[in-house]
């Protein structure tokens, strides 16, 4: 080894140390990317007699700063973060809607009963007859408003999901073509790890993980990705794609199905269960659909079957200016009754009612109800408590509701979804429209079935008594208290998803640091890099200057 070559040795690794570094510096800002260094070791020594004489240096690898137990820190920390987000962007909405106590519900009812006591106080007054029923329709409009912007949150979050799983199996196409580029360049140069494509698998990984929770292994140079409850979704050289299809169980909820093969390998679609996507975007939109939209939209329609029934059934009891009884004051709709898709062709729909002196039993719960081939079995959802109905003929009883099953033909495992509240908001309407008609007067005498006269307003005062009459949630809430138990719920919901946001923030804060402190470029390290690179360059370089000088003083030596 001669001087020539070793200054040859040193130019090439600190070229290749300088390239390194302004790569460094071209990626500073590129996100996902990990700073990489030159690996070098001697290149070895020429024994002789005088001792060994070093031959040099010589480039080994370029090796990229990287720990995987951070990376897959802040990768799950983006992860809880991007669903919490997701969670407070729309469970803000209905916190806005509900809120309001200027011109929102709450005062609507307040008004509402203002107006009972204004007839109660002159029962022949058309003016304050009047003024009840325009009170009265104002109540439901506001009331059928509310529901119509939560249906419309719930076709939103089912766009929503659509989109977010075309995105995802987007990213799981973007990883597999990764996959097999760096399959390919690892078999191109076995011994060196192609850092940049590695980086940027990481990156898509991490971006994926913002969509949904995943778990990624690695093993043979590829990334296999599962999700939820370990389903995988990408794994050797097959991608098995997510799609949103309507729920089987209930056709208004789009559920996210994952797919298998089936012997002829076609990709057959399974529901996943809302609660097994925790994660992400699409975690945050299912976890607000259940938690909080659901919830809420059952709560609303609770408080409408309160006012409607409670009125309805004082209303009966009383007496118009003709004499007449009470009629219906609102009109009332009747439970929802789903059939799911699954069930058999002879099975039927069962149609459910309200039990008339139940009111107080109803809950904000749907129900699941099951035939096991002998018996019906009936589980809250989303509570999860199976409950035991009453059974008379063909007819089931729990919780305020009434299941008639009469002409039914169901085979084991069929299953309905009852939702005894969800569209009671929307159903709401008044029945009056004639003033005359309001039921203000009360008997002439008890069990005489005569009413009072125009005069009299005992009905009315009744009517007006139910503002704080606890005639909802077993005798403990009243119209307004269920109503404001609503309004309290969901700004516990929106005030605690705040709290965890900020919290959630802070760790991505600090995850990402610790990462970056291994992995991220600093650009005045990079600088000083650069010169001290440039500094062993222009030494290389003076070897080979130096070599040539002696070789040239030996030629004219010997000239």
């Amino acid at each position: 080894m001669n001087l020539a070559n070793l200054g040859k040795a040193g130019l090439l690794v600190a070229q290749n140390r300088l390239q390194t570094a302004g790569h460094n510096i071209n990626n500073a800002a590129t996100a996902g990317y990990s700073r990489q260094t030159v690996l070098s070791q001697t290149a070895g020594a020429t024994p002789t007699s005088g001792g060994w004489i070093g031959r040099g240096v010589q480039a080994v690898s370029v090796q990229r700063s990287y720990d995987n137990f951070l990376q897959n820190q802040l990768t799950s920390s983006l992860t809880r973060g991007a669903a919490l987000k997701t969670y407070g962007d729309q469970v803000s909405q209905i916190n806005n809607l509900v809120a309001d106590r200027t011109v929102g519900i709450s005062p609507g009812i307040q008004k509402f009963f203002d107006s009972l006591d204004a007839v109660a106080s002159a029962p022949a007054d058309v003016a304050a007859r009047q003024e009840l029923i325009g009170q009265a329709n104002s109540l439901a409009a506001q009331i059928r408003d509310a529901n119509a912007f939560l249906d419309s949150q719930r076709v939103n979050v089912n766009t929503q999901i659509d989109t977010t799983v075309t995105q995802i199996n987007s990213y799981l196409d973007r990883i597999q073509d990764l996959n097999r580029q760096i399959t390919t360049a690892k078999a191109t140069n076995p011994d060196q790890p192609p850092n940049d494509l590695l980086d940027q698998r990481d990156q898509l990984v991490s971006e994926l993980g913002q969509l949904v929770d995943v778990q990624a292994y690695e093993q043979d140079d590829r990334v296999s990705i599962t999700i939820g409850n370990g389903q995988t979704v990408l794994g050797g050289d097959s991608i098995y794609y997510l799609e949103a299809h309507p729920s089987k169980a209930d056709p208004s909820r789009l559920a996210v199905h994952y797919t298998t093969k089936d012997a002829a390998g076609n990709a057959v679609p399974i529901e996943m269960e809302d609660k097994r996507i925790t994660g992400g975007k699409l975690g945050g939109l299912l976890t607000f659909r259940s938690d909080a939209l659901d919830a809420t939209q059952n709560d609303l329609g609770r408080v409408a079957l309160g006012i409607s029934i409670a009125l309805n059934e004082q209303h009966a009891k009383g007496f118009d200016l003709s004499g007449t009884p009470g009629g219906q004051f609102f009109n009332v709709g009747t439970p929802k009754v789903i059939g799911n898709e699954k069930n058999s062709a002879t099975a039927g729909t069962p149609t459910a009612a309200y039990v008339p002196g139940e009111l107080s039993k109803i809950t904000n719960q749907d129900y699941r109800v099951e035939f096991d081939g002998t018996n019906y079995k009936v589980t809250r959802v989303p509570e999860g408590t199976t409950i035991s109905p009453t059974i008379n003929g063909t007819k089931l009883s729990f919780d305020g509701v009434e299941i008639e099953t009469a002409g039914m033909t169901p085979a084991a495992n069929d299953s309905w979804l009852v939702q005894p509240t969800r569209d009671a908001a929307a159903a709401m309407t008044v029945a009056i429209s004639d003033p005359a008609k309001i039921a203000a007067a009360g008997e002439s005498a008890p069990g005489s079935g005569v009413g009072a006269g125009t005069a009299n307003g005992d009905n009315a005062l009744e009517l007006a008594a139910l503002r704080d009459k606890k005639v909802l949630s077993n005798g403990t809430l009243g119209m307004n208290e269920a109503y404001s138990q609503l309004v309290n719920v969901v700004a516990v919901k929106t005030q605690q998803n705040t709290t965890a946001q900020k919290a959630q923030e802070t760790l991505i804060a600090q995850n990402f640091s610790a990462q970056q402190a291994v992995s991220g470029v600093n650009l005045d390290e990079e600088y000083i890099n650069l010169q001290q690179f440039q500094d062993q360059y222009r030494a290389a370089a003076r070897l080979i200057d130096t070599a040539s000088t002696l070789f040239d003083t030996l030629l004219s030596l010997r000239n």
